[in-house]
Order: structure tokens, then sequence, then C-alpha cells
């Protein structure tokens, strides 16, 4: 039997797009030394298509996110993870070590991925329309809708450096860790 106080923390971090999970996750994962999985990737690989917009069609499939589900669970299942996506802490892992909701002002989200695209002009206000059109299909989705675990932290990194959230979220892993001894 394994001891839980030397095993590896489960870690989720949800929220919409342009939030920050996946560069906040990809930088806690590799400072812990965790495994770092982002769902949408998943869903993008299943999509065959790296089209953002991609894994937000085709997670909308009840079949298609059960299955899914099932294959992250099995990833992550010895801790040692920092999964990233909309459903992480009320789906994938509701039993997680820490959970993690990253928001932002919509406004401040959009101008994130366009600064990530480095997308300006009328191709700028496509992009912030698809964005707006994602938020409203992840938060009314049947299947596993984007929302805040019950037990979740709510960061909200609208006016946080990226040090300032992932120093926030080193502080809640430590304090996880301590709980344990």
């Amino acid at each position: 039997m394994t001891d839980l106080s030397q095993r590896k923390l489960i870690i989720a971090i949800d929220g919409p797009a342009g939030a920050g999970k996946s560069t906040i996750a990809s930088r806690l994962a590799r400072k812990l030394g965790y495994v770092n999985l982002e769902s949408g990737a998943m869903y993008r690989a299943l999509a065959q298509s790296d089209v953002t917009e991609a894994a937000s069609r085709v997670s909308v499939h009840p079949k298609v996110r059960e299955w899914m589900v099932e294959r992250q669970r099995e990833m992550g299942i010895g801790g040692g993870v920092v999964m990233e996506g909309r459903d992480i802490g009320t789906k994938v892992f509701p039993d997680a070590d820490l959970k993690i909701f990253l928001d932002a002002d919509p406004v401040i989200r959009e101008q994130r991925r366009l600064d990530q695209q480095q997308v300006k002009g009328a191709s700028a206000q496509t992009m912030a329309a698809e964005l707006r059109e994602r938020d409203r299909r992840d938060r009314t989705r049947a299947a596993s809708p984007l929302v805040a675990a019950e037990d979740a932290v709510v960061l909200d990194s609208t006016n946080m450096s990226e040090d300032e959230v992932l120093n926030r979220i080193e502080e809640l892993v430590e304090q996880r860790l301590a709980a344990r001894s």
C-alpha cells in the first residue's frame, strides 16, 4: 500500500481560454518535476487538427468526453501531475489534491490571446469573437460545463503577472504538502 504522505499531488487547473492555464501549468510542472497534461491538446489530437477551436467543438460530445476523461485519469492517477483544462477539478479529478480555477476579465483574456498569436486588425476582431463564442460554448455545454469546482481556489489573474500567479499557486502546493506531514 502506498503511503499517501509520500504520493505526489494531483493538481487541477481549470479556467477559460486566455486565463493563463497552459503557461502556468507548464511552468509549475517543470518546477515541481511533475508531468504536465494539457487536456486541450489531447482533444485537438483526437480531432486530428491543431486548430485551437477544434478542442472546444470535439469536447461537446458526451461519448468523446467520457472516453477522454478515462484516458486522462489513467495518465494522472499516480499523482505527480499538473493537468489543465475546463473540467479537470469537477470531472476528471474531482478528488484532486489542489484545484485552481484561473480566470481573468474577458477583455484581458482576449488581449492576451491576441498578443500570444500576434494578431492585429480585422483578424483580431474575428479572433476575439471566436474566443467569446468558445467561452459561451464551454460554459453552456451539457457535458461538463466550465465551472469552478466547489473546493477550488479561484484566482483572478486580471491584474497579476505570470510570476505572481505562479508564486501564489506554489504557496498553495506547499500548504497541501505541509498538511500531509
